[in-house]
């Protein structure tokens, strides 16, 4: 019976090293098994590396599509900051004016891509609409993406009593002069567009976050 205990690990111990090209020996000669890998597809991968790329600066936009008048965004100087990133998360904060409440935050999932809204309070408090968001549901492209509402994002909307916001998808495009961050839905339609051709000076850090 011990023998074949014995046995039994070390075929264990074969069939699951082999099952990883990133396995390695530590000093000691005893296998380490690597972690599972992060699996993406190659237009997500250029999608997410293009905004990477502006990490650390900061763009000026406009509204240029608001079949509704939002009168939040009326005469306000809307920045964007490429903030905070990593391989697998970008934080970027949108500023309205003297509104620093939101960031949009991109991540890799292993699945695709997920945009999440984080709306703060002035205090740093969460808002009671917060994280909401979607997730890719297709190879989308290179310069766009789409995120279609996630069901908490459903759920919550319905809770907080805009139930027309469940059909909302956001899209963010990236191309080499401009950004564009896009909310449509049957009726509607919010979109803003920024230079990337005249970095201007990041902004204090958005409400909840330090510098």
């Amino acid at each position: 019976m011990k023998n074949n205990k014995s046995i039994f690990m070390l075929s264990t111990v074969i069939i699951t090293t082999s099952s990883f090209a990133g396995d390695s020996k530590n000093i000691s000669g005893e296998t380490v098994i690597a972690q599972a890998p992060l699996v993406s597809i190659a237009t997500h991968d250029r999608y997410f590396a293009s905004l990477k790329k502006l990490c650390g600066k900061a763009y000026q936009g406009h509204v240029t599509v608001d079949n509704a008048s939002s009168d939040s965004f009326a005469n306000k100087t809307l920045v964007m900051h490429v903030r905070k990133c990593s391989n697998t998360e970008l934080q970027i904060p949108f500023h309205v004016g003297d509104d620093a409440s939101r960031t949009w935050i991109l991540t890799k999932t292993g699945s695709g891509l997920s945009l999440k809204h984080d709306h703060r309070q002035s205090n740093g408090s969460y808002d009671v609409s917060t994280m909401y968001g979607g997730h890719t549901v297709d190879a989308g492209w290179a310069t766009m993406q789409s995120f279609p509402a996630d069901q908490y994002s459903k759920e919550l909307f319905i809770k907080t009593g805009i139930p027309q916001s469940v059909g909302n998808t956001w899209q963010m495009y990236i191309y080499p002069e401009k950004f564009t961050y896009r909310l449509i839905r049957q009726g509607r339609e919010f979109r803003v567009d920024f230079d990337l051709t005249k970095p201007i000076t990041p902004p204090a850090a958005p409400w909840g976050y330090s510098n």
